[in-house]
């Protein structure tokens, strides 16, 4: 069994005052719940807000699971990805009366590992608990379930509000 000596450090201290909140965002109804939360959050720890789009080059499906890249301008899918950013942070961000301060990234590669790397030394890290559903989310894996595994820092999954 191991001790609280041999136990190692919190990246950070959680529930000191100050740090950054990392949220992962991406179109779905369930990040955006995310995103609305850790600014609230942001404003009781009086923390920073890293807002992360991670984005893949679109790839085409063959039979037998092949798949093939699909030869796009990366320049226009990162801009498109910041546009996208700006459309959801800005009003979400209106809503509170000061807000804390946000940093927006928009970066390549996969949701997951993106999100791990970007929250290393972060307070928290806030995702919804499904972007993608059905059979792309069986076929992609959760994102959720996978920084769970692999953050260094503690991790809240934000669900979407129970429908009356």
């Amino acid at each position: 069994m191991t001790t609280a000596e041999e136990l190692p450090p919190l990246a950070a201290d959680p529930l000191e005052p100050g740090g950054r909140i990392v949220v992962g965002i991406d179109e779905s109804d369930h990040a955006l719940v995310a995103l609305r939360w850790a600014l609230r959050e942001a404003l009781v720890r009086k923390a920073s807000v890293e807002v992360v789009h991670a984005w893949l080059p679109p790839v085409t499906t063959l039979p037998f699971g092949a798949t093939l890249p699909i030869s796009l301008d990366e320049g226009e899918l990162d801009s498109a990805a910041r546009a996208y950013l700006d459309e959801v942070v800005d009003p979400a961000v209106a809503e509170l009366g000061e807000p804390p301060e946000v940093i927006r990234s928009v970066l390549p590669g996969s949701a997951a590992p993106t999100l791990v790397e970007v929250a290393e030394g972060a307070s928290l890290l806030v995702v919804g608990s499904h972007g993608r559903t059905g059979w792309r989310k069986l076929m992609l894996g959760s994102v959720a379930d996978a920084v769970v595994q692999h953050a260094t820092c503690p991790v809240v999954v934000v669900r979407l509000p129970a429908a009356d």
